[in-house]
């Protein structure tokens, strides 16, 4: 299964913060079983998912499973959890014994919540004990219900926040150029975002590397790839490329390929 083309969604529960923590916490999710049999039954396959520069927390409440990240494959352990930034392509090899918890960050959430940048995990597939207390991951694993497991971690989220309430101007910057981008239809360049922002570009720059790991004009362009896919895919009949800043679907088809690393006929109709 991949990613936009698929709908993974269904394969697990969702819960999506109304609290402070909106801002910074993408979702909290939890693999179903139930879900899984429902639409794979006891078939052996995988998750695929694009770059999105978001932290992701994977609490493994089940059996041993494999994950690629980039180009290397990993074997993640019963008693392990991992945390990374998906900042390249991410693929799960999953089994009918799968069970995880899973918490996803917006860019610069990590950063905000608990005081941890994000910029460090570039690449990198790391114990998850290396910004959540192990006590706490050991607590939340004994709980039964996953409405349980979202109270616990919620909680505990929100109780750090409160140290770090006081807003950090480079990543104010940053998430108000990304507003802007979308507000404006997803068209504007770096530099006309560091015009409306008041800034220079190479300070719209550094600010991204900083606070994202990556530049403004590379995050932005999997932004609008990501948004205008998802439009093509729901409905490929009503989509117009120009909607998205795209001189013609040639532009678009490339801007896939360049994304996903695949090409549309080999995922929409399939």
């Amino acid at each position: 299964m991949t990613e936009i083309f698929d709908n993974i969604r269904r394969l697990y529960r969702f819960y999506t913060p109304a609290n402070e923590l909106a801002d910074y916490v993408e979702f909290f999710s939890e693999s179903s079983a139930e879900d899984t049999y429902r639409h794979v039954a006891d078939n052996r396959f995988t998750i695929r998912m694009f770059p999105s520069w978001t932290p992701t927390c994977y609490i493994n409440l089940g059996a041993p499973y494999q994950m690629d990240v980039g180009d290397n494959r990993y074997l993640i352990r019963k008693d392990t959890d991992v945390l990374l930034l998906r900042n390249s392509i991410v693929e799960r090899i999953n089994l009918p014994s799968d069970h995880i918890f899973t918490i996803k960050f917006y860019p610069g959430g990590l950063e905000a919540i608990l005081g941890v940048s994000q910029v460090q995990f570039v690449d990198q597939v790391v114990r998850l004990e290396t910004v959540l207390p192990a006590d706490l991951i050991q607590r939340m694993k004994r709980l039964q219900a996953f409405d349980e497991r979202i109270e616990l971690l919620e909680s505990f989220l929100l109780s750090q926040y409160g140290g770090w309430k006081k807003m950090d101007h480079y990543r104010t910057i940053v998430t108000d150029t990304i507003g802007t981008f979308a507000a404006n239809g997803l068209v504007l360049s770096p530099s006309q975002l560091a015009d409306r922002t008041f800034v220079t570009s190479k300070t719209i720059n550094r600010y991204f590397h900083r606070v994202i790991g990556t530049s403004p004009k590379q995050y932005l362009s999997q932004v609008r790839a990501r948004t205008a896919l998802s439009r093509y895919v729901s409905d490929m009949n009503q989509f117009s490329p120009y909607e998205y800043g795209y001189y013609d679907m040639s532009h678009f088809y490339k801007d896939v390929v360049k994304f996903t690393g695949q090409t549309l006929k080999q995922n929409v109709g399939k």
